[in-house]
């Protein structure tokens, strides 16, 4: 609502509640308040409303936070990244032998043009702006996605969810017709979504299992530097630090990230200086390495062979996909963008500069050392200072990999794409710091086996390529939709980025998969068994919610229950737990007929996850009245983003009630205001039969924000009784408040009884009631949906965490009952 409306309301009650209502038509709009303006919204399913006036992630940060910002990002994004000159060399002379010192120049080339299109120009430069209010990552691109075009396989998209102020798009004004037709396909064929989907999930399943091979062999290289040390005692020692890494995971890194930021900027000037050094004292002359042409002529020499380094090559920006998409990406919610692009310009890209420089000038002199040029290139004074540091470095790229895979699967259970586990805050200042228990151990085992089988960071370099430039042709896939889509860029831009990076890349996927055999295989099979407990896991988690909806409760069915003498009430407070919004579950009728007994106070609480990564707690609640209003009976949507925690019990209830009173309260007001408005109605019953009126002030406050209140009118019913409109919050000047106040000086005395009513069966206690559903296959279906069914998803479903236990439900408090689900 405007601020102009804000005042006309604080105008009249200050002239008191009596006069208004004695008001006529011209004194109401004076009052600014326009009820011609109502217009039906054709939303049968509309669960409530509220006003929006909030604004999305914001990059004006004054220069000394930014630089603050920049310094602290370089610990946590760049790890991987920066301990790439550990290894890309000897990854790409696979045989560890230089034929020709050309060739040298022309690798060192490639190096350099890689680094400047991919991770500056595309990443750091284009990537980042598809963000998602400040968040990152596959499945950030993915929400952006289903925000503009309603392409999510589960049919749960409220229009109240377009109100959320980080819901919002920012996109230009003009609809270009490309952009509307690209949208209605995408919207209308079900390949597409799947196809969306499925894209989506290999990506973050590449990321995931990417979480076994950045530690193994970033710890593997630094260890190395013991030259005196056997391949087997490599191994061990490498083996003993991972288990430890892993070990300390359940503490966090809260405490010891502050630490991250100087210790790989100590990294980066090390890296840098000891280039430089090797640079002007060996050969300043590969700096001809930034003439292309050396690149060109790489290709002219060694034909098939060069084209196989490029998969060595392509490691110098390992870490990209997590930098870029993850971790670059993805810590945009603490460091904006302009922060990432100071960083990386000013700091990370001049030292890996320099560092490749330097080895490609050493190499010049010392062919032979290919095998280990890093350390080889070392200083004598600098080689153990070195060597702790490389150590450090290596531990933090692999903390910063686990990490995003903790926080990866956290996202997915959020949007019903991977089974239940157990999700553990490790840090009270930072929401994205979180730790799995079961998928740490599974990381842990498998990075063991993976060390003690390929030994050597060559052998993991073939599988690591394959996961960088996956995810990186992923990225660029799913970047130009958006640009399609949300940004509606020119179509030649967009056809300029598609060609260039799908060339680069392409090329570079051809390469690593050639290395199928030498270890390629390893991400590949990860990835294929991770999408396959994820499909699993949503395509049933999609069909329950849709036998649901067709097996919703109907209105005569809870008519009759309320004619039936049989059923008790009970003191107390029950919530119903379900993920249906769009109406009552089919579990309720087997409570009653297992336990013929209903709260003083019932409220269906549907837990829905919407495709943002928060949303404001003034904003998660929404609630609507199921007729008879005198049952007390309500729907509750709680609405969280994929980076949004579910609270402890007695925080939930707590935050529940206040809302469910605010409800009470302000859909009185809204009647209330109705009546004045249309004073002739006042002696006539008023029918309304799920209509649902929005109104919309069309006034700019002094914010310069337009507002809109939803107003939704549910099932038969005659006046006196308050209707049962909802509204979630006010938001006054940018600032949201659950309170009329201002507005009007107290609701109807009834309100007051009905608040007073619930507060009362809060206080009797509250009883959680959850649906034990069995969801098997029909009897009809298909043997290949059988086995997915009956077998797959019942096997991921009793070897997870149950239900309650996701939802911080208390047992002592819980009651269940089963049913099962024939989809």
């Amino acid at each position: 609502m405007s601020q102009e409306v804000v005042d006309g309301k604080e105008a009249a009650t200050e002239e008191g509640i009596d006069s208004a209502i004695e008001a006529n038509e011209n004194k109401l709009k004076e009052r600014k308040i326009s009820w011609a303006k109502l217009r039906r919204v054709d939303s049968l399913n509309l669960e409530a409303g509220r006003v929006s006036t909030g604004e999305g992630h914001s990059d004006k940060v004054d220069w000394r936070r930014t630089l603050s910002l920049a310094f602290q990002s370089i610990g946590v994004v760049y790890g991987d990244i920066g301990t790439s000159p550990l290894y890309v060399f000897s990854s790409t002379f696979t045989d560890h032998k230089i034929e020709n010192k050309d060739d040298i120049i022309g690798v060192l080339s490639l190096i350099i043009y890689t680094i400047v299109l991919v991770p500056m120009l595309k990443y750091v430069f284009i990537v980042l702006r598809a963000n998602d209010n400040g968040d990152g990552g596959t499945f950030a691109l993915y929400s952006l996605i289903c925000r503009s075009a309603r392409v999510g396989l589960i049919p749960n998209d409220q229009p109240e969810d377009r109100q959320l102020s980080n819901y919002r798009l920012d996109t230009p004004s003009n609809q270009l017709r490309r952009a509307q037709k690209i949208r209605e396909k995408l919207e209308n064929s079900k390949t597409s979504k799947i196809v969306l989907f499925l894209v989506t999930i290999l990506g973050t399943s590449m990321v995931i299992g990417d979480g076994v091979l950045t530690p193994c062999i970033s710890v593997l290289s630094a260890v190395s530097g013991i030259s005196s040390l056997s391949k087997d005692a490599i191994v061990g020692i490498s083996v003993a630090i991972l288990i430890v890494l892993f070990s300390v995971q359940r503490f966090g890194t809260d405490k010891v990230g502050l630490s991250f930021a100087p210790i790989i900027l100590l990294w980066f000037t090390f890296i840098g200086g000891i280039g430089l050094y090797n640079l002007f004292k060996y050969n300043p002359g590969v700096l001809r390495a930034f003439n292309p042409g050396y690149a060109v002529d790489y290709f002219r020499r060694n034909g098939k062979k060069g084209w196989i380094s490029l998969g060595g090559i392509v490691l110098c920006i390992t870490g990209l996909h997590e930098t870029g998409t993850e971790a670059m990406f993805a810590d945009l919610g603490h460091f904006n963008i302009r922060a990432i692009q100071i960083s990386f310009s000013g700091i990370v890209f001049p030292a890996l500069l320099a560092a490749y420089s330097g080895q490609a000038a050493y190499l010049t002199e010392f062919p032979g050392e290919v095998e280990n040029t890093f350390y080889n290139s070392i200083p004598d004074p600098l080689y153990w200072p070195t060597f702790v540091v490389a150590v450090a470095a290596a531990i933090i790229a692999s903390q910063a990999m686990i990490s995003g895979a903790f926080a990866i699967i956290s996202q997915s259970l959020s949007l019903g794409c991977f089974p239940r586990v157990k999700v553990v805050h490790t840090s009270a200042k930072y929401e994205g710091q979180v730790y799995i228990p079961e998928i740490n151990y599974l990381l842990m085992i498998a990075c063991v086996i993976v060390c003690v089988g390929f030994k050597t960071t060559e052998k993991i370099g073939n599988a690591y390529g394959i996961a960088v430039v996956a995810v990186m042709v992923i990225t660029t896939c799913m970047v130009t939709l958006i640009m399609l889509v949300i940004w509606k860029t020119s179509i030649w831009w967009i056809a300029f980025f598609l060609v260039m990076y799908s060339s680069i890349e392409g090329v570079y996927l051809s390469s690593v998969l050639y290395k199928f055999k030498q270890g390629g295989f390893l991400p590949l099979a990860f990835s294929f068994v991770l999408m396959v407990v994820m499909g699993v896991w949503h395509y049933v988690h999609k069909e329950r919610y849709m036998f649901e909806l067709r097996n919703k409760v109907s209105s005569d069915y809870i008519k009759d229950l309320t004619a039936n003498p049989h059923i008790n009430r009970v003191p107390g407070m029950g919530l119903l737990y379900s993920e249906l919004v769009q109406g009552i579950p089919p579990i309720f009728p087997h409570f009653i007929a297992n336990v013929p007994s209903i709260h003083s106070i019932l409220v269906f609480v549907s837990i829905k996850n919407i495709p943002i990564s928060r949303v404001a707690l003034e904003e998660r609640f929404l609630f609507r009245h199921v007729e008879p209003r005198d049952y007390r009976m309500f729907r509750c949507v709680v609405r969280y983003g994929y980076k949004d925690v579910i609270e402890r019990p007695k925080e939930f209830e707590q935050q529940l009630v206040e809302n469910l009173k605010e409800f009470i309260r302000h859909e009185s007001y809204i009647f209330e205001a109705i009546m004045r408005e249309q004073p002739k109605q006042m002696t006539e019953p008023m029918n309304l039969q799920h209509s649902t009126i929005l109104v919309n002030d069309g006034m700019v406050g002094r914010s310069g924000r337009s507002s809109t209140i939803h107003v939704v009118e549910s099932q038969q019913q005659n006046y006196p009784c308050v209707s049962s409109g909802s509204i979630e919050s006010i938001q006054v000047d940018g600032k949201s408040t659950n309170s009329f106040s201002k507005m009007v000086t107290s609701p109807f005395q009834g309100a007051e009884e009905e608040m007073q009513i619930v507060q009362t069966a809060k206080e009797k206690g509250v009883v959680y009631l959850l649906g034990e559903a069995e969801v098997v296959a029909e009897e009809n279906s298909s043997l290949f949906k059988q086995i997915v069914v009956n077998y797959a998803y019942s096997f991921l479903r009793k070897n997870f965490r149950q239900g309650e236990k996701v939802l911080e439900i208390p047992r002592t408090r819980l009651l269940r009952v089963g049913m099962t689900y024939e989809i």
